[in-house]
């Protein structure tokens, strides 16, 4: 399995096709595809800012779809090189979230961290209505950084 850049269209197409429970995003900072060694598509991670306006800070972005064929490490394999991509254009940190259905095994293989859990619900309120389309379930939030501000864990490049 290697990396390999993929188009926008491209991705959501994928995304669109095979994404369980999401439809591909509005946008994305930056896309990153996993291919077999045919160079067949096996899988795609999307990477955005944060959509919670919170963890907007222009350091911290947000793995906002990861869809994949079912093949073996592609997930883990996609986050890692999600998370490579995003420190070397100058990000101190990247979330995801997950279903409780959703284990994490594929986070914890790729060294991300479990940061609790969301309250989950819907973006829509009376000031500006929203249809909600996806799971409105808590969420686990997971979590990958170089460090803090308290010298807590870094990590080496």
């Amino acid at each position: 399995m290697r990396a390999r850049p993929i188009t926008q269209r491209t991705a959501f197409a994928w995304i669109k096709e095979h994404h369980r429970h999401h439809a591909p995003p509005r946008g994305d900072l930056f896309r990153i595809a996993a291919v077999d060694d045919e160079e067949a598509l096996i899988g795609v991670v999307v990477v955005a800012r944060p959509l919670s306006r919170s963890l907007q800070d222009g350091v911290t972005a947000e793995v906002i779809r990861l869809c994949t064929n079912g093949e073996k490490n592609v997930c883990s394999f996609l986050l890692s090189r999600a998370w490579r991509a995003a420190k070397a254009l100058g990000y101190r940190r990247i979330y995801t979230y997950t279903l409780p259905s959703e284990g994490g095994g594929s986070l914890r293989a790729a060294g991300w961290d479990y940061d609790g859990e969301t309250a989950g619900g819907g973006w829509s309120c009376p000031s500006r209505p929203r249809l909600d389309t996806h799971p409105l379930l808590p969420k686990s939030r997971w979590k990958k950084e170089i460090g803090d501000e308290h010298g807590q864990r870094r990590e080496s490049s």
